[in-house]
């Protein structure tokens, strides 16, 4: 399993975004659908890169790109459109090839709408494979690595 990589090593304050559900990402019932909540999710890790200093553009220059290797989602309170919510994101770094991310969607209340974990890893695109050591690229290609808890 991919997840025994991941330790409690490093883990810096949480990064978040403000999202604003809106009405076609609800369902039937009014609710925001469950595939939204892994957009917000994604949303929020792009920010936090982009907030560290890491373009997508950097990434395909150095010939990398991150991975999403397992995530999980608990559902814990309904949200529908008009919600305001502030999406959080924190690295949280291993020894080995992944590492987790943990995420929180939170009302404007306090109330925790969603937890989501992933378990990631940096791919180098030429050859296909996991890096070695993603903290060390992440490092390297941040202009503020304490956005990564580095």
């Amino acid at each position: 399993m991919v997840a025994r990589d991941v330790e409690r090593n490093t883990v810096a304050e949480p990064f978040s975004v403000p999202v604003v559900v809106r009405g076609y990402e609800t369902d039937t019932q009014g609710h925001l659908n469950q595939a939204v909540y892994l957009q917000y999710a994604e949303h929020a890790r792009w920010s936090l890169l982009q907030a560290g200093g890491i373009r997508q553009s950097d990434l395909l220059d150095k010939g990398v790109g991150p991975v999403a290797l397992e995530v999980t989602v608990r559902y814990l309170r309904e949200l529908r459109a008009g919600d305001e919510v502030e999406v959080t994101c924190t690295f949280v770094w291993g020894e080995g090839k992944t590492f987790r991310i943990d995420q929180t969607i939170r009302k404007a209340d306090g109330t925790v709408a969603a937890e989501v974990t992933g378990v990631g890893g940096l791919m180098d695109l030429r050859a296909r494979r996991l890096v070695a050591d993603p903290r060390e690229h992440f490092r390297a290609l941040a202009a503020s690595p304490e956005t990564f808890g580095l």
